[in-house]
């Protein structure tokens, strides 16, 4: 939801209308910084997010869509009332919305019949005014009165039924708002610079979620029931539930309705021993284990699972849940706790006292369920609430098993939405609609896209350079019949085993026989003759560091110091795989190469293919490029003399439950003109879950040094690509980022290249589908139901003012294609819609690991795969004790952050990440 920002900050920025007359302004006055660089002096400037330059692209053929927009029709006159709710003692959520409809059901007159919604927080927005601007209620509900102080007390809840809980309600109003505001900022006729109404457009998304947050398990933005389909155990305690996302956006049509459907894991409502039994392998046989103690690391590994989760008991009759904080020290038949008289009873006694039970798993410990006072309940005796997300990782299985149950074709995806809008937990399931005066459409959003036409490629051919249109529907090409463009020389390499059995072993004389052919066959030179024998070693090295770190340096010893590549080929997908990558790039200075034994031993032509691009690019080679070149496609903003750099950047976060790991910033940027397909890193660690790249502008000057030394000139343009941002950060990040490269380039004297900032987004819930008006268009249905490669939109469902669009660019083999979302947050270089949409689409095209199109910018892909191998060194390292690892309790501030491994020298500036 953009609106508009406007800052100031320290460097030039200008928007469209302003750019000739700050063209003629005065250079800034340079100041030294300490005699080692200059910077222009502060000025400042209004950062302005660009507008749409045009009414849109033209270029492309037309084709008919539907999206999952749905249209919402608003009375601007229709004032809602904004009231303020305290409650106390504070609840839940759950909580505040009982007592919300409790209030609501006793209370009508007060209220003169209204149906407010509620977020469940503090925000209660009614469509009339209440009798007071002030108002106070009481309402009881059946929780438990206080908060345990002791196992006694809680465990004497047996001996009473659950008594009421008072809650003080307090109403008032803060502010009555319409809609008129919002729709002058909708409609076309409105002014170009005003900000979108935050306030309205909040109101009605609270109402609009008000009937599915009560029939459903709100996380996020969507909804989970099992009205959509029984949940599915997807195995180790966890199950998939399905589910919808909605969200209300600006759009150029109005007001829509972003509605999709979902799938995520939750745990598994079951008993907590059955669940770890479930969750961790090695408490499989837990139920035949009842006479063992868990070692430290098993204990570990259980209070790990089950830290957080909510439990009942269900050994007595109760309402209340408990949230497990952690376990006993103790093992169950050595705990023991003090009742309300003070006299200390032994745990095991008294359950066996009070409710006739022998607690089986006397060795195992107990849940702790207070954070500060010493409260036990027996693990066989709790039950795992249900309706909680997954707060585990998810394994390589599970994950599959959640994508597959998400993977529809376009027209069941449909099909399914249009049931959620019109269904009985939808968004128009309840009386909201009527209560606000609001008309949502129950039809798809229909609208016109074009497809853009494939770009001419240029391959490799016996040392000549042919070229390729891809013609096909999915816009895949093969290289059956022609070589890479550049392929490499790899004179020096080692073959590096780790496990495998015999017979998998004695196939490696072949796949080095075949992988060389392979190669040959695409233009690459592959030695037949590794620079030592195959080295097998045991799996068991990958577990080891400073072994494994040796048998690499030994490898490179024996290469004389010069080996270009080490192809790694393991039994299994192993955690070892991270301390390869970090010692062999950092410590050795070599690529590797890694691949699986059960794929090794099918060896078909497209595994040794796949496998034969990534050995290319990483040392060296590229696989293709566009056959007209940028200046020629594009000659108004890119000329062979005036180069352009294309730069990637991405933050990856650490897993939800790690509360102090750093985040891991990643930087990529062109390094030849004007081919502009190599591409080069720069990879930080930075502070936990800091979205702002922090050392941005040091990494985008020492790419700037890098491609000054490689084209002999500076960039007279920069193309940047900014992946992982959330709308709600666009303004902040283009503010700091946006100056961040300014800084960088004022390290040269006088250089002040045209900056286009972009973010890009794949996270997004649009999607489109072929829109069919009659039978006839349905005979190829099974082949073309999703929408073709370089299917573009740029109206209708895009910002109503801002310069956006949604590029399909590949071909969408499983499931229904997700359109990538560029907005252009920043465009000194002027592009227009249709030179915006060419670049991007045709650049989708020169990605190094395969040969069709992909889903989005490679700068943007690459940025995403070089910021993951900087969190397999990070995640490696902190697990291994290398990095001292900060106390997460009662800390103030974020631990400091470890730097990353410093890449070895030889590696820099090749695409080892690739």
């Amino acid at each position: 939801m953009g609106s508009l920002f406007v800052f100031f900050w320290c460097l030039s920025g200008y928007d469209r209308k302003a750019q000739k007359e700050l063209q003629h302004q005065t250079k800034a006055s340079l100041i030294a910084d300490e005699g080692k660089r200059l910077i222009p002096a502060r000025k400042p400037q209004a950062i302005i997010v660009a507008r749409r330059p045009d009414s849109g692209g033209k270029e492309g053929t037309v084709i008919t869509l539907l999206a999952n927009h749905f249209l919402v029709k608003f009375d601007p006159t229709q004032k809602i009332y904004h009231y303020n709710v305290e409650i106390t003692p504070h609840p839940s959520k759950d909580v505040a919305r009982e007592i919300k409809q409790k209030l609501v059901n006793n209370n009508s007159a007060v209220i003169l019949g209204a149906l407010p919604a509620y977020d469940g927080r503090k925000n209660l927005y009614s469509s009339v005014e209440f009798q007071n601007d002030k108002l106070e209620f009481y309402i009881s509900l059946p929780i438990p009165t206080s908060k345990l102080k002791s196992c006694g007390e809680m465990y004497d809840l047996k001996e009473k039924h659950e008594q009421l809980k008072l809650f003080r309600i307090n109403i008032k109003l803060v502010s009555k708002i319409d809609g008129k505001e919002l729709s002058n900022y909708l409609s076309k006729e409105g002014d170009d610079w005003i900000p979108l109404p935050q306030d309205y457009l909040h109101a009605l998304d609270v109402v609009l979620r008000e009937s599915p947050t009560e029939k459903c398990i709100p996380l996020g933005r969507s909804f989970y029931s099992n009205s959509m389909g029984r949940s599915k155990d997807i195995g180790g305690g966890a199950v998939g539930l399905r589910g919808f996302f909605q969200s209300l956006r600006p759009t150029q049509q109005g007001l829509a309705l972003n509605v999709d459907f979902s799938v995520t894991a939750f745990h598994e409502s079951i008993g907590v021993i059955q669940y770890l039994q479930k969750r961790l392998e090695f408490l499989r046989d837990l139920s035949q284990r009842k006479t063992t103690q868990l070692t430290c690391e098993e204990r570990k590994e259980v209070e790990k699972a089950l830290k957080n989760i909510r439990v009942f008991v269900c050994h007595r009759e109760t309402v209340q849940r408990y949230r497990v904080h952690g376990l006993t020290e103790e093992a169950t038949e050595n705990l023991w706790f003090a009742d309300r008289d003070g006299k200390n009873l032994k745990l095991v006694t008294y359950f066996k006292d009070h409710y006739n039970y022998d607690i089986q798993f006397r060795k195992l410990p107990c849940l702790q369920i207070s954070r500060s006072k010493p409260c036990y309940l027996p693990m066989e005796l709790c039950v795992i609430c249900e309706g909680q997300k997954f707060l585990g990782k998810l394994s390589d299985d599970q994950t599959a098993k959640i994508l597959k149950m998400g993977c529809q074709r376009p027209g069941e995806r449909k099909t399914i939405i249009e049931g959620v809008v019109r269904g009985p937990v939808g968004p128009t399931s309840g009386n909201q609609e009527k209560e606000f005066k609001l008309q949502v459409s129950r039809e798809m959003t229909k609208l016109t896209g074009r497809i853009l036409q494939p770009p001419k490629l240029k391959l490799g051919d016996g040392g000549h350079v042919r070229n390729l249109t891809p013609s096909r529907h999915d816009r895949q090409w093969n290289l059956l019949d022609g070589h890479v463009l550049e392929g490499t020389k790899i004179e020096r390499w080692a073959l590096l085993s780790f496990g495998g059995t015999p017979e998998q072993k004695s196939n490696i004389p072949r796949f080095i026989n075949q992988l060389s052919q392979r190669c040959e066959q695409l233009g690459i030179f592959l030695n037949k003759n590794t620079v030592i024998s195959p080295q097998f070693e045991s799996i068991q090295v990958l577990n080891n560091v400073t072994l494994l770190e040796s048998k690499l340096k030994k490898i490179q010893r024996t290469a004389s110091n010069n080996i270009q590549l080490i192809i790694c080929i393991m039994e299994r997908k192993h955690k070892g795989y991270g301390d390869l990558k970090r010692i062999a790039e950092t410590s050795v200075g070599v690529v590797t190469q890694c691949c699986l034994y059960p794929n090794l031993c099918k060896s078909s032509s497209q595994f040794l293919a796949n496998l034969a691009l990534k050995i290319n690019a990483k040392v060296g080679g590229c696989t293709v490029a566009l056959y007209n070149s940028l200046p020629s496609q594009l000659p108004r903003l890119f000329h062979i003399d005036k180069p352009a750099i294309f730069m990637g950047a991405d933050v990856t976060h650490p897993h939800p439950l790690d509360d102090s790991s750093p985040s891991v910033a990643a930087v990529v940027g062109s390094m030849n003109w004007p081919t502009a397909n190599k591409y080069i890193s720069r990879i930080r660690s930075q502070t936990h879950r800091q979205e702002i790249i922090q050392d941005l502008g040091a990494m985008v000057g020492e790419l700037l040094d890098d491609f000054y030394q490689e084209v002999e000139k500076l960039p007279n343009r920069i193309i940047f690509f900014r992946d992982g941002v959330s709308e709600t950060q666009f303004y902040k990040v283009l503010q700091e980022e946006l100056q961040s490269i300014k800084c960088a380039c004022s390290r040269f004297p006088g250089y002040k290249p045209l900056i286009t900032f972009a973010v890009v987004q794949k996270r997004h819930h649009t999607r489109l589908f072929p829109f069919e008006t009659d039978q006839s268009s349905t005979q190829n249905h099974s082949m073309y139901e999703n929408i073709p490669p370089g299917t573009v939109v740029d109206s209708v469902i895009t910002h109503p003012k801002e310069f956006d669009f949604y590029l399909c660019s590949h071909w969408g083999v499983k499931g229904t294609s997700r359109p990538t979302h560029y907005h252009v947050l920043w465009d000194e270089n002027q592009f227009t819609s249709d030179e915006l949409q060419k670049l991007v689409y045709n650049l989708c095209y020169t990605f190094v690991r395969c040969t069709k199109p992909i889903s989005l910018v490679p700068p943007a892909y690459y940025a995403h795969l070089a910021a993951y191998r900087g969190r397999l060194y990070l995640e490696r390292s902190e697990s291994l004790g290398l990095f001292k690892s900060t106390s997460t309790i009662s800390r103030a501030a974020p631990p400091k952050t470890p730097p990353l491994p410093k890449l070895s020298e030889n590696i820099k500036k090749l695409m080892f990440y690739c």
